[in-house]
């Protein structure tokens, strides 16, 4: 608007001026020649000429910087810096409300996690852990998550359980795999689709307790052929470190096989066997027990880890939207200072403007000498 009237008002007043001859047409424009006294009129428009051809300058130097950037700029500028700031605080919000349930959560889950370990741990001493196993038939159990905005959990089980894939893969070896989440399910389904043998998704849709985890252990017990089940899980530390940890349940045709040869297998050896099971049925009841169990903490250790990983990506998420919002209300104060200088500048070439074009009014009100 102001812009508009400014051009506007600078027609108006110097509008003469755009004539081959300038003195001529603004005392043609102005004062009739007829009139006056020459000497009187020809001192009066020389002073007018130069009045405007000065107003001038000064309006054709504004009006010109002004057409380079166009109208309004600045205020969009400033409109888009504003939009941005509202929508980083909105982020920000949302970061520390994430923050504070991933807390929560960690809380009960974590509690559960400490109690779990006391399942395993008696089978891993009587049963034994010994990853280094050479079978012919293992199978991965990948833990992850079925959501994200967790940092990189996922993405340490996926890479952990390549490099074993890797490593027990051979000629006259079947390696398979069982996922356990959806974002393992999205990463080892692009380049692994073969070799997946079971997908288990929606764990903690409802809260984690040994009877669901004995059931998803049954499930796979019974459509898995296995020599060796690997579990790779991450273990639970502190709310900022988690460890990626493999755990090895062997099948009960491979414990005897390996007691018979020689191998160490914890110390199942030192106890004697009573009652009318013989050791194969007991080896298999251990084995399915060691598995329910190891899984239940696993799945435990994970969640924990998973709560963990989003409380402390939430907060770092949180610290950089509070970093970007004081950027932007830097920026968007410059912007509002550059804004009112101008808008200052404008106001007082106008008023200038306005200044000029009021003396010369009283110029066309002039009445003939005496």
């Amino acid at each position: 608007m102001a812009m508009a009237a400014l051009r506007r008002e600078g027609r108006r007043c110097f509008s003469p001026l755009n004539s081959p001859n300038p003195i001529a047409a603004v005392r043609s424009s102005l004062i009739p020649a007829s009139e006056y006294d020459f000497s009187l009129t020809f001192s009066l428009l020389l002073t007018v000429f130069l009045v405007v051809s000065l107003s001038q300058r000064r309006v054709f130097v504004f009006v010109s910087a002004c057409e380079q950037s166009p109208l309004g700029v600045r205020s969009i500028s400033t409109q888009v810096v504003r939009n941005r700031m509202k929508s980083v605080k909105n982020i920000q919000k949302i970061t520390k409300a994430m923050k504070m349930v991933a807390a929560s959560k960690l809380r009960a889950i974590q509690t559960k996690t400490e109690n779990s370990r006391g399942l395993w741990q008696p089978f891993t001493a009587l049963l034994g852990d010994t990853p280094s196993v050479d079978v012919k038939k293992n199978v991965i159990v990948t833990i992850s998550s079925d959501k994200g905005l967790c940092g990189g959990i996922n993405s340490t089980s996926v890479k952990t359980s390549k490099n074993i894939h890797k490593l027990a893969s051979g000629p006259d070896k079947e390696t398979k795999y069982v996922i356990m989440g959806e974002k393992g399910k999205a990463q080892l389904i692009r380049d692994s689709k073969k070799d997946i043998e079971l997908i288990i998704t929606e764990l903690q849709k409802n809260p984690l307790n040994y009877t669901q985890v004995s059931a998803l252990a049954d499930d796979i017990l019974k459509n898995v052929e296995f020599d060796a089940l690997r579990l790779v899980f991450n273990k639970f530390q502190s709310v900022v470190s988690f460890i990626p940890t493999m755990a090895t349940i062997l099948s009960p045709e491979v414990i005897e096989k390996e007691s018979e040869v020689g191998g160490k297998i914890g110390d199942l050896d030192a106890y004697e066997i009573e009652g009318g099971e013989t050791k194969s049925e007991i080896l298999q009841n251990l084995a399915e027990f060691q598995f329910s169990c190891v899984l239940f903490n696993a799945v435990l250790e994970n969640a924990c880890s998973e709560q963990g990983a989003r409380m402390s990506a939430m907060d770092s998420s949180s610290r950089n939207a509070g970093d970007m919002l004081d950027r932007l209300t830097l920026t968007y104060n410059s912007l509002e200072a550059v804004s009112r200088a101008e808008n200052r500048i404008t106001e007082r070439d106008e008023a200038k403007i306005k200044g000029v074009c009021w003396d010369l009014e009283p110029v066309k009100q002039l009445s003939p000498p005496n």
